[in-house]
């Protein structure tokens, strides 16, 4: 990784990395959309099972012991019957050893000792462990890794966004996905959006030509502050940046990657169509640790014209929304279940049953347990399913945008195809790490008096 004085739009693009994508080619990831529909047809949604069917005993392994680890492990056994956590992976002891207390509290799991294993090789150690299924759950900077590993041992996989912190991990997944679509592997991402039936039916009336033509996009991301953990004493910079992760750009790629994905991945979702441009702003004024931004702002540009504008913030003390607004050309859509005419009068809300309705046919139900039930539905019915290459394409679009935003520079998807950038050290020891200044990025030149 480049220090901060070698931070530059130089630096983070270069032209020499292409050909990593082997025979896909760029022409191919750019097919791969985001899932839209053509405009004007009537889309029929996929049906949505409240519990997977019953089936053979499936056994799933959690990589990465966290709090959304642990959450998504016990997602996975709220999906259906036959279902067990049978293996546990963790770079610190004491993270797992929380997470066998919690599952043993909320779902009277045990997980033998034998099947619990320690250290940064431990997700081989979990893959190997006689699993059907593995949760990759740990910072999404070794997320390419874990699924590459994942899959040539043929292992059908959850992974938690985003899939990658760079254009070089990006690329990686999508080659591994490729490889498990011809292995017959079903891979569900963690974008939970796009499996609740709010959404669902508000997108299915958005392609339907409810709102016209999709003409742009409003999407906004304001909250406070995350979690922030300080040096400890006699901690190395490995085990302090692990445990700070999400305020070290490569281990969570920036709020803009590792949380406004969701809500960009639904205007990548409902607008269909990938931007060829991104022109970012950011910056820092209130983050204390790691060497993030903690606010974003981009505009992307489409093949069309059209622009799209999206605006995250973390900073407590302030102002909160969470907006994702479609607008097309007679109308627009609160992409979370309200459709409005052009003068704002709302002329569809989402149906959701009022407390004590017997008719469940609108109920949404959790969306982190919604995802496993998917899963576990396409591994016993045979029916393969993925939506790796949505979640690749939203992953980019976000890095895409940090990049922007960290050099000053506009940034184009071409560029995004052609980078080689990689962020964090290539071998992990708990030890040094170097090149990594705990400062943000500096974009421009500085002005000087005259």
């Amino acid at each position: 990784m480049k220090t901060k004085e070698e931070l530059s739009r130089r630096n983070f693009l270069s032209n020499t990395a292409l050909g990593a994508i082997g025979t896909i080619g760029a022409a191919g990831f750019l097919a791969s959309c985001t899932g839209a529909e053509k405009k004007g047809t009537e889309l029929k949604l996929p049906v949505q099972l409240n519990e997977a069917p019953d089936g053979k005993v499936l056994r799933a392994g959690l990589i990465g012991c966290g709090g959304r680890g642990t959450g998504a492990a016990v997602n996975f056994i709220d999906a259906g019957p036959n279902l067990q956590i049978v293996a546990l992976g963790d770079v610190f002891q004491d993270k797992l050893v929380e997470c066998r207390a919690t599952l043993k509290k909320e779902r009277n799991i045990e997980v033998a000792d034998e099947k619990c294993f320690i250290g940064f090789d431990s997700y081989q150690k979990v893959i190997d462990a006689g699993v059907d299924i593995v949760l990759l759950c740990t910072p999404p900077h070794f997320r390419p890794g874990h699924v590459e590993a994942a899959v040539n041992a043929g292992k059908h996989i959850f992974m938690e966004k985003p899939i990658a912190v760079d254009p070089v991990g990006a690329r990686s997944v999508l080659i591994s996905s490729k490889k498990a679509e011809q292995m017959g592997l079903c891979m569900i991402s963690g974008t939970i959006r796009r499996v609740q039936k709010d959404y669902m039916e508000t997108y299915r009336r958005v392609t339907s030509g409810e709102i016209g033509e999709v003409v742009s996009a409003d999407i906004i991301r304001n909250g406070g502050s995350l979690w922030v953990k300080k040096r400890l004493p006699g901690q190395s910079d490995m085990e302090y940046m692990l445990r700070n992760w999400v305020n070290f750009c490569w281990l969570s790629g920036d709020h803009i990657v590792e949380q406004f994905i969701h809500e960009v991945d639904v205007m990548n979702w409902f607008v269909g169509k990938i931007p060829v441009k991104a022109i970012g702003w950011g910056g820092r004024q209130r983050r204390i640790t790691g060497d993030q931004y903690d606010f974003f702002s981009i505009d992307y540009v489409y093949d069309n014209g059209m622009h799209t504008h999206c605006a995250a913030r973390q900073i407590s003390g302030c102002s909160n929304q969470k907006k994702e607004i479609i607008t097309g050309t007679k109308g627009f859509a609160d992409c979370s279940g309200t459709i409005f005419d052009l003068k704002g009068n709302p002329v569809w809300n989402y149906p959701y049953p009022k407390e004590g309705d017997t008719d469940l046919t609108w109920k949404v139900k959790d969306p982190f347990v919604q995802e496993h039930v998917n899963l576990v539905t396409a591994i016993r019915s045979g029916k393969q399913i993925s939506d790796a290459e949505a979640q690749i394409n939203s992953t980019l679009i976000t890095i895409m945008g940090r990049i922007s935003a960290y050099t000053g520079k506009d940034v184009t998807w071409e560029e995004m195809l052609n980078s080689d950038l990689y962020l964090g050290p290539k071998t992990y020891v708990m030890g040094p790490v170097p090149n990594i200044p705990e400062t943000p990025p500096v974009i421009g030149v500085e002005a000087k008096s005259t």
